[in-house]
C-alpha cells in the first residue's frame, strides 16, 4: 500500500427490490463469507466494513405504472447515495456490495456529484451481461434491475433521474458497457439512439478482449474518476452461476482477470459496485469466490511483478 492509497469502505446494501428474483439481498454476506475484506487487507489495504444499510423490504408486488416497488427501490436508492456520497467525502473508496443492480443509480448519481464538486472527469464502466437501459415504456417485466442506465441518462421516472438533483445525472458518453449480449427489442432501439458505447461479445470475440479494454479506457487520465459497476452476470454463467439472470456467452475466467487487471494498471479505480450475486442460484458460494479473486485482480493482484 503507498501512502496514498484511498482507504476502502464497504457498504453493505441488502436488497433484491429491482430484481425479478429473490435472493440478491443475500449478496452482501455472500461476499463477507468469501472474504472480501480479508483478500482486500492482505493487498495492503486499509479497509472499513460499515455494515449493511437497513430500508424497506421487499413487498413482491406486481408492477404499477411500469415499474415495480418503485416507491420501495427510491429509497434503497436514496440510502445508497447517501452512504456513497459520505463516503467520497471522507476521501474513502467506497465498495458497494449488493443487492441488484438498481442500485447503481444511487450510487453513480453519488459518484457523479462527487465528481462534479472535485472537477474530476468521470468514466463509468459498466461490466454486465445486459445494456440495463429500459424505459416503463418498452421494459417486458417492469424490474428496475434492468433501467438504471437509463435512469441516469435522464430516462425514467422523476424519482429516480432526479435523485440527487437536476436531471440526468450523467451523459451517455461517460458510460462504456462491456460484456453485453441482452438487450430487449425496444432497449435496442433506445441504446441506438442515445448512442450507448457498447462492446457487446461480438465485438470483444472480434477484435479481442485487451483491445475492446483499451478502447473502453481511451482519454482516462490523471483527472478522471473511474467508477466500475461489475454485474456478476457480465461472466459466463459456466464459472458464475449464482445469479438470477444468467445469460450463456459470457467472458471466460482468463478474459475476465484480463478486464480487471488492465482497469488496475490505470491506477484509476476511485469507486465500485458488485450487484446480483444471488446466493439462491450458486453452488457452495462458488460465484462469491469468483467475485472476490476478480475484485482482488481489479486492486492491483497479479501473477507477476509489473513494472
Amino acid at each position: 500500500m503507498t501512502l496514498d492509497s484511498p482507504k476502502i469502505a464497504l457498504i453493505g446494501v441488502p436488497t433484491d427490490i429491482g430484481a425479478g428474483h429473490r435472493g440478491a439481498s443475500m449478496g452482501p454476506e455472500a461476499l463477507r463469507v468469501a472474504g472480501i475484506a480479508d483478500a482486500l487487507r492482505a493487498r495492503g489495504l486499509d479497509v472499513r466494513d460499515y455494515g449493511n444499510l437497513q430500508g424497506p423490504v421487499n413487498p413482491w408486488q406486481p408492477p404499477t405504472g411500469g415499474y415495480r416497488h418503485l416507491p420501495e427501490v427510491v429509497e434503497w436508492n436514496r440510502l445508497t447515495m447517501d452512504a456513497v456520497y459520505a463516503s467520497l467525502g471522507r476521501g474513502e473508496l467506497p465498495v458497494v456490495l449488493g443487492g441488484d443492480h438498481c442500485l447503481g443509480i444511487g450510487s453513480i448519481t453519488a459518484v457523479a456529484r462527487h465528481c462534479r464538486e472535485t472537477g474530476k472527469k468521470l468514466r463509468i464502466l459498466w461490466l454486465d451481461a445486459h445494456a440495463d437501459f429500459n424505459t416503463s415504456e418498452v421494459t417486458p417485466s417492469g424490474n428496475v434491475h434492468g433501467m438504471p442506465v437509463a435512469c441516469l441518462c435522464g430516462l425514467g421516472p422523476e424519482a429516480l433521474t432526479t435523485l440527487g438533483g437536476p436531471a440526468p445525472a450523467i451523459l451517455p458518453e461517460q458510460v462504456r458497457q462491456i460484456g453485453i449480449r441482452s438487450v430487449d427489442l425496444g432497449e435496442k432501439r433506445l441504446v441506438h439512439q442515445y448512442g450507448l458505447d457498447i462492446y457487446d461479445m461480438r465485438y470483444i470475440d472480434e477484435v479481442g478482449m485487451k483491445r475492446s479494454i483499451e478502447e473502453a479506457l481511451e482519454g482516462v487520465d490523471a483527472d478522471t474518476h473511474v467508477h466500475v459497476s461489475f454485474d456478476v452476470d457480465f461472466l459466463d454463467p459456466a464459472i458464475a452461476p449464482g445469479v438470477g439472470t444468467t445469460v450463456p456467452g459470457g467472458p471466460n475466467y482468463r478474459e475476465a482477470q484480463l478486464v480487471m487487471e488492465m482497469i488496475a494498471d490505470t491506477g484509476l479505480l476511485a469507486s465500485l459496485d458488485i450487484v446480483e450475486l444471488n446466493p439462491a442460484f450458486d453452488e457452495h458460494n462458488r460465484t462469491g469466490a469468483l467475485a472476490v479473486d476478480l475484485v482482488e485482480s481489479l486492486f492491483g493482484k497479479s501473477t507477476l511483478m509489473r513494472a
